[in-house]
């Protein structure tokens, strides 16, 4: 009975936390803004761009590659590994894919350039966050696919983007540009509290399995 109260009071403070994050603004939201924002951003983060009268019409191809120390001391660059063509496989008739296959990647990318200028730069502490929230899924996802090889280590990650539009119907008369638009990302360094926290995550999701 106490696990189940404690698990209803914390479903419950989540969804008021939640609330609060999507409603207007209001006094519990302007005194405890921070509290609140600590909590939703990144993994909870909401929007209403789904009811926008100008739905996004891009597809987004988020692709990672790395540098990495191999066990004989030499240095090696893998290839890209397309990381939104690995969820769409993974969704590809599912008829239950999970909240992570779904919007990981894509929620966190979106946080990345809402929160970057158009030099890379981070804007504020919300940027520094995005890039550390994308290091550690380019590592775990790069582990998943032992990208790094016997013995070898991670040291620097690099990612992508590549967006094309989405064809209009024949009917409506529009034109848009079908050439693609690739975003290539500096190399970013991974520390050895990034590696050690995505490899304490795969642990934990392949005991799961």
């Amino acid at each position: 009975m106490v696990a189940l109260a404690v698990v209803a009071v914390a479903v419950c403070a989540h969804i008021g936390l939640v609330f609060l994050h999507v409603a207007p603004s209001n006094t519990l939201t302007k005194q405890h803004g921070d509290v609140v924002d600590e909590w939703v951003f990144p993994e909870f983060e909401q929007n209403w761009k789904l009811f926008a009268p100008n739905p996004l019409q891009q597809n987004v191809s988020v692709q990672v590659r790395a540098e990495v120390s191999t066990a004989g001391g030499e240095i090696r660059t893998t290839g890209w590994y397309d990381l939104s063509a690995e969820d769409g496989r993974a969704i590809d008739g599912n008829p239950l894919p999970s909240h992570t296959q779904q919007n990981e990647l894509r929620r966190a990318w979106d946080f990345f350039v809402a929160s970057h200028d158009s030099d890379d730069r981070p804007v504020g502490l919300r940027g520094t966050l995005s890039e550390t929230y994308l290091r550690r899924i380019a590592l775990l996802r790069l582990d998943r696919e032992g990208a790094a090889g016997p013995g070898g280590v991670v040291e620097r990650v690099q990612y992508r983007s590549r967006t094309t539009n989405v064809e209009p119907p024949p009917w409506s008369g529009e034109k848009v540009s079908d050439r693609p638009i690739v975003r290539e990302l500096p190399w970013w360094s991974v520390s050895a509290e990034n590696r050690g926290a995505s490899a304490g995550q795969a642990e934990r999701e392949g005991g799961a399995a």
